[in-house]
């Protein structure tokens, strides 16, 4: 991957170019930021850059022999750890080894924009959690104790650096603070309270902030050939995160559709019309288990939403101005007394959903259920 194809990030892209150009490479970063604004993009980048044979002040050359066994993720001295866990595949002692394949496929798929969440997805891990292992933690050193093959550089990408069990990171210590020669460690992390203190202490920390909203635009614009104005609200919710864009645009009809429905249902909640509810929850049968899920999980966007209104934090509200509106509206409805109750309302609706429940008959008892929800007023302070 080049700098040119990361989208946005010109100031972190500048001082990452700066540091190989005037000879100050840390041996160990941690690239600090959310999957979503580009941070397995910058590392990709950077490790093509630093080991390019042909590079220019801006990039890499993108065509000599390590440029394209960088960008198809098979260089050999470029090596990868990220959180992994057992599936139909993999049935004991999961490491990152047995799944490169995978991850290959996975980042290519996603242009290394992909989410844990998403990787989870690509691996069928179900509800299953990753973790980087001590197993993990022993292939890295094996690696790094070798010379390099062919690379001025050996890189050593470890993705999502605070799924590292404890084990894993203190048989890292070491290593981390005195790596061999030409070595050179980025971990990629979202969550740096996760991360031990003993690791972000031998890192040099590079921040990587939200996508700037007009990159963003700009960035949808030239994918979809369209203009900014039918890109507006889906840059505007992703707020700063470019799958979410990307999501958002290609499925702004069902973004509309569940702000409707859900604006629907609501206020027959709040008219007790029960005849009327009977006749909505029943239009929502042939929607298929994955749309039912969808509005639910709207709905608990909408409860989020209303703690920040109810909290005077507007501004991180980004949504249409209509459906900003209803989320104002419906906002004193949502208090400390029946909050966590309606959320765990949508939650449980979503796992009966997901175990081939009959969504009618959930949908109508989760109605029945707002119904005295929507009365419940947040208890008054005493004294």
């Amino acid at each position: 991957m080049q700098f040119s194809q990361v989208i946005g990030q010109q100031a972190v892209k500048q001082n990452l170019i700066q540091s190989v150009r005037n000879h100050r490479v840390s041996h160990a970063q941690l690239f600090l930021g959310s999957s979503g604004s580009g941070s397995l993009a910058l590392a990709l980048a950077y490790a093509q850059y630093i080991n390019c044979g042909q590079r220019t002040e801006n990039d890499s050359c993108g065509v000599c022999p390590s440029c394209l066994k960088i960008s198809k993720l098979t260089h050999p001295d470029l090596h990868f750890i990220f959180p992994t866990t057992t599936n139909k595949k993999v049935k004991k002692d999961p490491e990152s080894a047995l799944f490169i394949d995978d991850w290959r496929g996975f980042v290519t798929a996603t242009k290394a924009y992909g989410n844990l969440q998403a990787w989870y997805e690509h691996l069928d891990v179900e509800k299953k959690q990753g973790t980087i292992f001590i197993r993990d933690a022993a292939t890295i050193l094996r690696n790094l104790s070798l010379k390099s093959y062919e690379a001025e550089y050996k890189v050593m990408i470890i993705w999502m650096a605070e799924k590292l069990n404890a084990q894993a990171a203190n048989k890292l210590l070491k290593l981390l603070e005195e790596p061999p020669a030409k070595t050179l460690f980025l971990l990629l992390a979202e969550q740096q309270d996760q991360i031990l203190p003993t690791v972000l202490s031998r890192t040099y920390k590079v921040k990587v902030p939200k996508i700037n909203d007009q990159e963003l635009l700009r960035e949808l614009c030239d994918k979809h050939n369209c203009r900014e104005a039918d890109a507006h609200d889906a840059v505007m919710m992703a707020d700063g995160d470019w799958p979410l864009a990307l999501h958002f645009f290609e499925n702004a009809e069902e973004e509309k559709y569940n702000f409707q429905t859900f604006q629907q249902w609501m206020r027959l909640c709040f008219k007790v019309s029960v005849t009327e509810l009977i006749d909505f929850v029943d239009k929502l049968r042939p929607l298929g288990r994955e749309k039912q899920k969808t509005l639910l999980a709207y709905g608990l966007q909408v409860f989020r939403n209303a703690l920040l209104f109810n909290n005077q934090l507007v501004d991180l509200v980004r949504l249409p101005s209509e459906e900003k509106s209803f989320n104002e509206k419906f906002a004193p409805f949502v208090n400390p007394a029946n909050l966590l109750q309606m959320s765990q309302l949508m939650e449980e609706g979503i796992r009966q959903i997901e175990r081939n429940g009959f969504g009618p008959l959930i949908f109508m008892d989760i109605s029945l259920k707002m119904i005295k929800l929507l009365k419940q007023k947040a208890p008054t302070a005493i004294n």
